[in-house]
């Protein structure tokens, strides 16, 4: 006896969204589109491998993306080519390589998975989707205000506004930054034996990012160092000061958080995280901020751009948390077939009913089997109607109509008022929405 086969699961911390749960992903996507169009961004897809020199250039080479996380393979080329890490560096190859950017402006987005060879836990995954939002060509605060209004709007649009907090710090410019980093450095020599591994490591190469420190030991030190904002040029300072004035007057709350500096070598002057306390340590789901410089280490002349980048997993697991979301059941009518007649017209009739109208979604029982067990589908499918077809009916040109969610009487229609009812049923369905 042959032995069997033992079944292949999926990798590691990449996981397969399920029928029930894709919906969900429907239901926050269609919503993301429609904040998007609101503020007139257009979608760019982009591929999902890029060469790895694209990487280490825009995200720096001392980072523990490229240093740790990144999927990297030679192709038969011998080409170095890399899983896509985050999206802002192929978005702006992508309008380089295009001339998008030249004497020009744009808004774009772009969705799909990104790849980090992390440890998974609750909230972050090897493979994760993304949904990136990049500006080009407009250097004023006003666009920096955009993008957070146009997340703000979001939050309030898929009712978890009250759940996440706008955190906003400025970087200022790469200047600024290099003699900040100098006092910041002579500050943490100041007090090594406090520094854990991490931070140590990080001494010599990013050291702006041991202000980001989760470690408990390390928060009375952190809290002493040195502000970045009060290294910051008048320039700098303007532009800052310029958008929290926006925001104060459109209502938007935020918290100046000093901390904040972003994992990426790429940001300059505004950066901003929309953060949760709902979701344990993996507490940010939106986060961006300003890139001016990245075009020219990717061979551009000098230009503006501003991005963010937003979790989906981590949003959808917020949304979950209210309970809240209506979706729409996958089937509004089932077509029961009993009999060699009958699943001859029911698929006749099936065509007929999907000509007149348009977005019904009719699912047509088949494989036979017999009416008890093709109603019980019906049930569980969560459609509104079943329609019931046997051979007699087949002959008289006749349907039984039987709502499946109301207590009502089946009834027996012609296939023209079956048409027409299920039209006018169609035209007057609510439409389910949130909250």
């Amino acid at each position: 006896m042959a032995k069997q086969q033992q079944a292949i699961q999926a990798i590691r911390g990449m996981h397969d969204i399920l029928p029930e749960q894709s919906p969900y992903w429907q239901w926050l996507e269609q919503h993301a589109r429609q904040v998007l169009a609101a503020y007139g961004y257009q979608e760019i897809r982009l591929p999902i491998v890029e060469k790895t020199e694209l990487f280490k250039r825009s995200i720096g080479e001392v980072t523990d993306i490229v240093e740790k996380e990144m999927y990297t393979f030679d192709d038969r080329n011998g080409d170095s080519l890399t899983l896509r890490p985050e999206g802002t560096a192929g978005c702006l190859r992508a309008c380089l390589e295009h001339g998008l950017l030249h004497n020009q402006s744009h808004r774009l987005w772009y969705y799909g998975p990104m790849f980090r060879h992390e440890r998974p836990q609750k909230g972050r995954y090897r493979q994760f989707y993304q949904l990136g939002v990049e500006t080009y060509g407009m250097p004023g605060p006003d666009v920096d205000a955009e993008m957070i209004l146009l997340t703000d709007r979001l939050w309030k649009k898929l009712g978890i506004r009250d759940k996440v907090e706008l955190q906003l710090n400025s970087l200022g410019t790469t200047e600024e930054r290099a003699a900040y980093r100098e006092k910041l450095v002579e500050y943490f020599k100041q007090h090594i034996d406090v520094l854990d591994d991490d931070s140590l490591r990080r001494l010599e190469t990013n050291p702006l990012r041991i202000l980001d420190s989760k470690n408990p030991d390390m928060q009375l030190m952190l809290s002493e160092a040195p502000v970045l904002l009060d290294h910051l040029g008048e320039d700098s300072l303007r532009h800052f000061d310029s958008l929290k004035t926006m925001l104060d007057d459109l209502g938007v709350c935020y918290e100046l958080n000093t901390r904040l500096v972003r994992g990426l070598d790429y940001y300059g002057k505004t950066v901003f995280e929309w953060v949760t306390d709902e979701l344990g340590s993996q507490g940010t789901i939106c986060a961006g901020g300003r890139y001016d410089g990245l075009i020219e280490q990717l061979g551009g002349k000098a230009n503006h751009a501003i991005g963010f980048a937003m979790g989906m997993e981590r949003i959808l697991a917020l949304v979950e948390q209210l309970d809240t979301v209506a979706i729409e059941p996958v089937v509004d009518v089932y077509m029961i077939r009993v009999g060699e007649a009958a699943e001859k017209a029911g698929l006749l009739l099936s065509e007929q009913i999907r000509d007149a109208i348009d977005g019904l979604k009719l699912q047509v029982h088949c494989g036979g089997g017999s009416f008890k067990s093709q109603f019980k589908k019906a049930d569980k499918s969560g459609a509104a109607f079943a329609i019931i077809i046997g051979d007699e009916e087949a002959q008289r040109g006749e349907v039984a109509l039987k709502s499946l969610r109301i207590e009502q009487e089946q009834i027996s229609l012609s296939h023209d008022d079956l048409l027409r009812t299920l039209k006018q049923w169609h035209a007057d369905k609510p439409l389910l929405h949130k909250n």
